[in-house]
């Protein structure tokens, strides 16, 4: 992340009444703040973060409004209140022999003066509202004045007490002090800020959520080391890859990604990210040639269905395609580079073509670790919040991580992938009719074809499986949603269910608690029991012949009441909620603040994915406890 303000960037500026407010810093622009001021963007480019400044107004040697930076030693002064709090402690008792004290120590001395006596009232104020505004409309600098001003007009200004002075003057600070601090928009400020505004498009997420669902997700990154291989030769299994299903515009994969460290664009000159970003390419790419190479070899892909799909050689042939330009380019990141196409033409009827600048096609979501994997409904996925980040899903900039490791994938494109069309193999033409084509339809067959490829290969690794852990946020059911994704997380790998109710994940503690694992086990074993012809051993009873064959018809239903999900694939669910309350801490003034934002608690289900065992597991042993207790009985009586 940027350690300064860089200009085509966002950046949030905490205003002195404590509220967020998050713009785009712009070259040649103004930043507006409403009773604030207003003053050039450009007045923060190069600036560090975490400054505070304050907004100087117009005066007769200033053509502009300029900042000034407010120190550390300034602001700690205000925020403890030593420039108006009187000298009140249990040596020094505070001026005013007429004033009543509600604490006193055991020796008699004064420790607290007590407030009983002030009032208030507007009447003790001699400044009006009309002088306070023609003295805000005068531009008596950054509002310093104006406090001092409204605090010497007080009649009563000597009656309150130091805490109440304090407040006193943090609430006219707050009021007419022209200053802001300019803070770094992470995920933890988004999220402070989305939800004072619009906490319904979050499902209410907080950021003590957010960090508890990272940290039982095992979000981190992933490097090449951890890519290996299944048994076929082909399925991936780990490698940093999270299945993702979110419902609140982005946030939650924007939270996993600055875990994965994929969340903010690589700074100017960072050669070690560059470096490690190449190495893992190199790997992955290695990979990729070393499981092409297998399928030429025979290997069929198998589907989600079941059903043998194409071999990934027979579509890594037409992999390497041109761009939308009369000159062919590389379309993906493949070791080997694709000869250029005779039959494209370089010359026209009227003479050589001027030479052009063609750039050449970077294409999407080839990182084979450190991804995430987004499970949508919709065509596209709501990935609004990414924009802050400097990442548009509708079109992403090659340039950002996220455009190699970020993965979108639709509900239909996993579960019936042959009934999606995107899913389709476009029609493959020769070179002889590609070279008949005008420009414009030979750059959409070519981008047709790059757009399957893609999607194809999103499809084929996801129904493979193999993820390091599931995280769903998503107003779906979530026995529904768990019942297909599951299974496509590894063994050892972490599911969390995120929800702001916690009727579902009580649901779903129960789908997958110990009693429904037991009654499942059982009926598989009773399944196996029965003969192939449908015939019911001798070892079974005749009475139980109806009761089995119905538990036989609901094992091969689709929909079962009694078991939406199979619970022997999760191991240890766990329901658990978590909400941190903010203090204010000052000296002798520490106590949790009583104007937090309501809302939803949110709640978390959380399970470690297991391979079960095949068979039943029966324990076996020789149990004499009791026996040998009573013959050392008898032995006494005798």
């Amino acid at each position: 992340m940027h350690s300064f303000v860089r200009p085509n960037t966002h950046i949030a500026l905490r205003l002195p009444s404590g509220i967020l407010k998050v713009i785009e810093v712009k070259p040649n622009t103004s930043i507006n703040l409403g009773k604030y001021g207003t003053f050039p963007a450009c007045l923060l480019f190069g600036r560090p973060y975490y400054l505070t400044f304050e907004v100087l107004d117009k005066d007769d040697g200033r053509s502009s409004t300029e900042l000034r930076v407010v120190p550390a030693s300034e602001l700690h002064a205000e925020a403890l209140g030593e420039e108006h709090v009187a000298s009140e402690s249990r040596d020094e008792p505070g001026e005013g022999g007429g004033a009543e004290f509600d604490i006193v120590g055991e020796d008699g001395a004064v420790i607290m003066r007590s407030n009983r006596l002030t009032i208030d009232d507007p009447s003790r104020q001699k400044l009006s509202m009309e002088e306070i505004e023609e003295l805000k409309k005068a531009g008596t600098g950054s509002g310093k004045d104006i406090i001092a001003k409204i605090m010497a007009s007080h009649q009563a200004i000597d009656e309150k007490t130091s805490f109440s002075l304090a407040k006193y003057t943090l609430r006219k600070a707050r009021k007419y002090l022209k200053r802001f601090t300019v803070l770094p928009l992470d995920v933890g400020t988004l999220t402070e800020y989305v939800t004072e505004k619009e906490a319904y498009k979050v499902l209410e997420v907080r950021e003590e959520s957010l960090g508890l669902i990272s940290s039982w997700a095992n979000v981190h990154h992933g490097g090449a080391s951890r890519y290996l291989t299944a048994q076929d030769e082909i399925s991936q299994i780990g490698g940093g890859r999270w299945l993702v299903v979110d419902d609140t515009g982005g946030l939650i994969v924007a939270a996993m990604a600055e875990k994965m460290g994929i969340l903010y664009p690589t700074e100017e000159g960072d050669e070690e990210s560059e470096e490690e970003d190449a190495v893992t390419e190199s790997f992955a790419e290695a990979q990729l040639g070393r499981s092409i190479s297998r399928d030429r070899e025979g290997s069929k892909e198998v589907s989600l269905n079941g059903t043998a799909g194409e071999t990934t050689a027979t579509r890594d042939i037409d992999t390497a395609m041109p761009d939308a330009s009369s000159e062919p380019t590389n379309g993906t990141p493949t070791t080997s580079t694709p000869a250029p196409n005779p039959a494209t033409p370089s010359t026209t009827s009227n003479g050589p073509s001027k030479s052009r600048k063609h750039h050449q096609h970077t294409s999407q979501m080839t990182a084979r670790t450190n991804t995430l994997t987004v499970l949508h409904p919709n065509s596209q996925p709501n990935l609004a919040f990414l924009k802050y980040f400097s990442f548009d899903s509708g079109a992403p900039a090659p340039s950002h991580p996220l455009y190699h490791h970020l993965r979108s994938l639709s509900w239909l494109s996993l579960i019936s992938p042959h009934e999606d069309p995107a899913y389709d193999e476009p029609e493959l033409l020769s070179e002889e009719a590609l070279a008949g084509l005008k420009s414009s339809k030979r750059g959409n067959y070519y981008k047709k074809r790059r757009r399957w490829e893609k999607t194809s290969m999103v499809v084929d690794e996801t129904g493979r499986g193999g993820f390091d852990g599931l995280v769903v946020a998503s107003t779906m059911e979530p026995a529904s949603v768990l019942k297909h994704l599951v299974p496509l997380v590894r063994g050892g790998g972490r599911v969390v269910v995120y929800s702001n109710s916690v009727e579902p994940l009580v649901e779903l503690c129960d789908f997958y608690s110990k009693e429904r694992r037991t009654a499942w086990v059982a009926r598989q074993y009773e399944t196996e029991l029965r003969k192939p012809n449908g015939k019911v051993k001798k070892e079974m009873k005749e009475d139980d012949e109806d009761k089995e064959e119905k538990v036989n018809g609901e094992l091969d239903g689709d929909d079962d009441a009694d078991f939406p999900v199979n619970p022997t694939l999760l191991l240890a669910p766990s329901l658990q909620t978590a909400r941190a309350r903010h203090w204010q801490v000052l000296p002798g003034r520490t106590h949790p603040l009583m104007t937090s934002r309501g809302g939803a608690e949110g709640y978390l289900f959380t399970g470690t994915r297991v391979l079960p065992v095949e068979g039943k597991v029966e324990a076996r042993g020789t149990f004499r406890g009791k026996k040998r207790k009573t013959v050392t009985e008898d032995a006494v009586q005798t």
